[in-house]
């Protein structure tokens, strides 16, 4: 739904999942709605670097490039530090911190080549990624949000450092009512059901909302982090 609230905004909008059907649809919404943007999706396996890769290179060839990045790729497996498996690891790395590490990268190249002074990449965080929960199954999850926390710190001093007024911020929430959990314990629906109702939960519209202010920043201010929780969630 971040997709859409840009799109009302105005933007052109390359939506990219591997189900690039939900992507479609949500790009019939807002062409129904009448929205002033563009939502274009685009199929990529995030877990896998030439599809990123040729991602970047069909929307400099299509769009010109990137001015805006927004990494929201997460995934999420129960594999605990004293059992789990290391291939669940490895793809826990390979979506939350190579493949948000690759975009921001092709990102940056993509600004840098046209001169865009002013771009933005968001990275879309989680609460854990700045304190450990008591859960043995989240702990390696959690361990690659602390790594988002520290990639996006690194970002903006690379970026300061490299003289230009590109900003990076991360957005951190807490629970939020997605098809994260469902996902994630699709074994086990009625799991992700409790979850979802063991507090009034954030909605998407909450982030999308957040995503939105942060990019409505005048240029010289550089909004660094954001956590949102719900009020009734406790860590």
């Amino acid at each position: 739904r971040c997709n859409t609230s840009l799109v009302q905004h105005g933007m052109k909008v390359v939506g990219c999942a591997r189900n690039v059907e939900q992507i479609e649809k949500l790009a019939a919404e807002c062409v129904s709605s009448g929205f002033s943007g563009t939502l274009i999706p685009y199929k990529c396996d995030l877990s896998v670097e030439d599809d990123m890769l040729s991602m970047f290179s069909w929307i400099k060839v299509q769009h010109h490039g990137v001015d805006v990045c927004i990494n929201n790729a997460g995934l999420a497996l129960p594999e605990p530090l004293l059992s789990g498996k290391t291939s669940g690891w490895k793809t826990i790395m390979d979506v939350n911190v190579i493949a948000l590490s690759v975009c921001a990268r092709e990102a940056y190249q993509s600004m840098k080549e046209r001169k865009v002074d002013d771009g933005h990449i968001i990275n879309i965080n989680n609460i854990c990624g700045h304190r450990v929960v008591n859960n043995a199954d989240a702990h390696f999850y959690t361990a690659s949000k602390y790594a988002v926390t520290a990639l996006t710190d690194g970002l903006r001093q690379e970026l300061r450092e490299a003289k230009t007024h590109i900003h990076a911020t991360c957005i951190s929430p807490g629970l939020v009512e997605t098809e994260f959990a469902s996902r994630r314990f699709s074994e086990n629906p009625e799991i992700a059901v409790a979850t979802y109702k063991s507090v009034k939960c954030l909605q998407v519209a909450d982030i999308a909302n957040a995503v939105v202010y942060v990019l409505s920043a005048p240029p010289h201010v550089q909004i660094g982090d954001i956590e949102i929780t719900p009020v009734e969630q406790s860590m």
